[in-house]
């Protein structure tokens, strides 16, 4: 009786010995996730016996420790065709098939709750035997300015009576740096400090003219802020260019109101040249000398019916003409 045990004792420690030797599991030491994505835990196993095993598979995961209990469990038989333990519904499910030795875990929409430690492990029935390893997600945020404004000091206060004030998040959590063209710091001037699990907050005293740029970096990105905004400081040069061309369109009115004025007052002449050369022509003196110019009249008689009527006219065209005037009769037939 003795010796059977002793024989079955000897013969589970080789048995198990040599199990231990070729069972194996592979997982990911660390998998970096961004915040509302999701996450994959590859994790994958082989034994000795996987092709003609036909017990019972148990995947199980658990997370922060070894010992504690599993969160997700699935059960299936090696020879069966039922289905896996996928579920789209569930935030945790297994990706694969553990009997091909898949048993990664998909963890939907991530957040930094979820950051640990998890642990992959299996379960073979009938051998008794289970393997397990631990993986590490670490969900990143990257960082992100979320505010950035002047603030005033509280009363009594020893800081300056204003601050600029940055505020920032990330994960893991990021650096924030002060810059500025005009002026530098020292570091008792820069307070930062933590708020939250991944937010920072960061004051610098501020004066009007002063023109800073809050930078915050992470290994996984970085963001910035400058303050004044371009954007204010582009609106108030594009004020300053309104005003000016507000002011050449007035002063460009008010003389085109001038000269609009000044040319109602004298007469305009649609053929102003044609009356400029008339004017110039009827000036023109003769062309052969000095002469003086007369004028003509004539005296036009319809028929030579009677003498006496031609003679009083003439006599009395005679007797009205002025000096300087000549008369010439016309006869009409």
């Amino acid at each position: 009786m003795m010796w059977r045990q002793t024989f079955c004792l000897i013969l589970s420690v080789i048995f198990t010995g040599s199990l231990s030797v070729s069972w194996d599991m592979t997982v990911s030491p660390v998998v970096y996730v961004p915040r509302g994505e999701d996450a994959v835990l590859s994790c994958s196993f082989t034994h000795p016996r996987q092709q003609s095993y036909s017990g019972k598979i148990t995947v199980k995961w658990l997370a922060r420790e070894s010992n504690a209990p599993p969160f997700l469990i699935c059960s299936i038989k090696n020879e069966s065709t039922a289905e896996l333990c996928s579920i789209s519904e569930l935030k945790h499910s297994v990706v694969g098939d553990p009997r091909r030795g898949e048993l990664s875990l998909l963890i939907r929409s991530v957040h930094l709750g979820d950051n640990g430690t998890y642990f992959c492990r299996v379960e073979l029935d009938s051998w008794i035997a289970k393997i397990q390893k631990e993986t590490q997600l670490y969900v990143t945020v990257e960082p992100k300015i979320l505010s950035l404004s002047v603030v005033e000091a509280s009363p009594g206060s020893d800081s300056a009576p204003r601050r600029l004030r940055c505020e920032a998040e990330g994960h893991p959590l990021p650096t924030i740096t002060w810059l500025s063209a005009s002026r530098s710091f020292m570091k008792d001037q820069i307070q930062t400090s933590k708020v939250g699990l991944m937010r920072l907050v960061s004051w610098v005293p501020y004066l009007e003219e002063d023109v800073f740029t809050c930078r915050v970096e992470s290994r996984v990105g970085g963001a910035e802020r400058r303050y004044p905004a371009v954007n204010t400081l582009m609106i108030a040069a594009l004020t300053v260019c309104g005003l000016i061309v507000l002011l050449l369109l007035s002063a460009g009115f008010i003389l085109r109101r001038r000269n609009t004025a000044r040319a109602d007052m004298s007469p305009v002449y649609e053929n102003a040249d044609a009356v400029e050369n008339h004017r110039l022509q009827d000036s023109d003196p003769p062309a052969e000398g000095d002469g003086e110019l007369q004028l003509v009249y004539s005296a036009v008689s319809l028929t030579h019916s009677t003498s006496s009527q031609h003679e009083s006219c003439q006599s009395s065209s005679r007797q009205q003409e002025p000096s300087g005037v000549l008369y010439s009769p016309v006869n009409i037939q």
